[in-house]
């Protein structure tokens, strides 16, 4: 009986020590994600993929078949078709418009981290910025 008691606590602790483990790795992952320099050059000529590295990172960390997901997906949805048209036949405004909207709804609507909020609105900032300067983008 003492054999069986020493083995599981021994299993318990282990499994704790590696929940924590993996929390406090994934933690230094994100955090030299969100420390990467975003200056101008950051975004010249890359926004869209920018954006959508963004969404990727926020994505990684949100519960499959939620409702911030449903958002998430539909942004990048929308921003691939975006990106499409622009490369095909220029600028859409209703188009950015939709994208725009999509963006904010996650902002607005998801759950996500004051890090992860801050720089999803900074891609908002970027895209606006395209919205009224589309011209000198290429």
């Amino acid at each position: 009986m003492k054999h069986l008691a020493l083995k599981s606590l021994v299993g318990s602790s282990l499994l704790l020590f590696g929940v924590t483990t993996f929390a406090q790795d994934r933690d230094r992952d994100d955090n030299r994600y969100h420390q990467s320099d975003r200056d101008e050059g950051f975004w010249r000529g890359r926004l869209f993929e920018r954006v959508r590295a963004d969404l990727d990172h926020i994505q990684s960390g949100t519960p499959i078949f939620s409702r911030d997901e449903y958002r998430l997906v539909k942004v990048k949805e929308e921003l691939g078709e975006l990106q499409r048209r622009y490369e095909d036949r220029g600028y859409d405004s209703a188009k950015m418009d939709d994208v725009v909207a999509a963006l904010q709804h996650v902002v607005s609507d998801n759950h996500l981290s004051p890090r992860d909020r801050d720089m999803l609105n900074d891609d908002l900032s970027h895209l606006r910025e395209f919205q009224e300067h589309h011209d000198g983008y290429r």
